[in-house]
């Protein structure tokens, strides 16, 4: 027996299931980018990083909006349904995390986008400036 296969892989419908879950929390830069390309864009998209780093590059049509900046008062600029995705500089970053937490404690929908700016990178994305 393997490494991979001394502890039994769990049962399709709970593959399912966890997986399900996983998705209702995270995006990643290819369905963003898909997205944006289409025009199918439903979520808006928030640059959490601070504004020096957003003003150096981001992803076109993000908001920068850190998440010390996520008031109640600030969130009610949009519909009560929006989507929130967020993202980052990176898997090194917890300010996805970080937004996530705030927008859900505030009654937001939102998913992180997964990777943040390096992912956005290692796919060959383009990005805004200023």
């Amino acid at each position: 027996m393997s490494l991979v296969s001394e502890i039994p892989a769990a049962a399709p419908n709970l593959v399912a299931e966890h997986y399900a879950r996983k998705l209702a929390f995270e995006t990643d830069c290819s369905d963003v980018y898909l997205a944006m390309t289409s025009g199918n864009v439903d979520f808006v998209l928030l640059d959490v990083r601070g504004p020096a780093l957003f003003r150096e590059q981001h992803i076109p049509g993000a908001i920068n909006l850190p998440h010390g900046k996520m008031t109640a008062r600030k969130m009610a600029e949009w519909p009560e349904d929006t989507l929130f995705v967020v993202y980052c500089a990176g898997p090194h970053c917890n300010g996805t995390d970080k937004a996530a937490w705030r927008l859900g404690t505030l009654g937001k929908r939102v998913k992180v986008m997964i990777g943040g700016v390096t992912g956005w990178v290692d796919e060959g994305n383009p990005f805004e400036r200023g």
